[in-house]
């Protein structure tokens, strides 16, 4: 089995694992084509100029007693069958271990759940709308199994939606909440979306209505 292909490194972040001193690798290779991408040089499936994994590994092990964790983001880290030996390696090294994911491969998500401490689920939108944002077909069904797999987990998780009035209304947003509650989220992040650089950040009311409607999700707004 190969290494794990990696497009970037972030030596430290306090953001990205929430609790934790963390690392995050950046891995190559995305299947989807999302308008609002901001990570788009890690969409071909190998960059211009890849990182070793085994460096990785070097600068991880100058990191121990440093860091509390190391984030598998990207791209989509389950895009690559190395991640689960990737996982295991760094889990070795006495690092934690939190997955960033869109849930496009609910398989292979499935076979590295166990080894992760921490997860961040992207649900881009309503299921109805996943094909137009994500440029796939039947993206949304897909999405909605990971989500049932991270829920019954019992790992530690937060769903984030990047939100743009343009993709999706107020009223789809509303229902979309509702769609996670009734699945069993509890922990969810919602990201305004700016257009021609102005931000969008929902109205204070929004922000209430929907945290009254669904008591049982925990709302966090934060810009993207």
């Amino acid at each position: 089995m190969g290494s794990l292909r990696i497009g970037g490194l972030t030596p430290l972040t306090s953001i990205d694992f929430p609790g934790r001193l963390a690392a995050v690798v950046f891995c190559q290779g995305c299947p989807w084509r999302c308008g609002y991408c901001h990570n788009t040089h890690l969409i071909p499936p190998r960059g211009p100029d890849p990182l070793p994994w085994s460096r990785v590994l070097d600068f991880l092990a100058s990191r121990r007693g440093l860091l509390d964790g190391v984030v598998f983001s990207g791209g989509e880290p389950t895009l690559q069958a190395s991640l689960p030996d990737a996982v295991c390696e760094v889990r070795a090294m006495g690092f934690q271990v939190a997955l960033h994911t869109a849930g496009m491969y609910p398989e292979r998500l499935a076979s590295v759940l166990p080894l992760v401490d921490w997860i961040g689920l992207d649900i881009k939108g309503p299921a109805h709308r996943y094909d137009a944002i994500t440029g796939t077909p039947g993206s949304g069904s897909r999405v909605m199994a990971s989500l049932d797999l991270v829920v019954a987990s019992g790992v530690d998780y937060e769903c984030r939606t990047t939100w743009d009035p343009a993709l999706f209304c107020e009223a789809e947003l509303a229902s979309l909440v509702g769609t996670l509650a009734a699945r069993g989220v509890r922990h969810w992040a919602l990201q305004p979306r700016g257009t021609a650089g102005r931000p969008c950040v929902p109205a204070a009311d929004i922000a209430r209505r929907l945290e009254a409607a669904y008591p049982r999700v925990s709302m966090r707004l934060s810009s993207a």
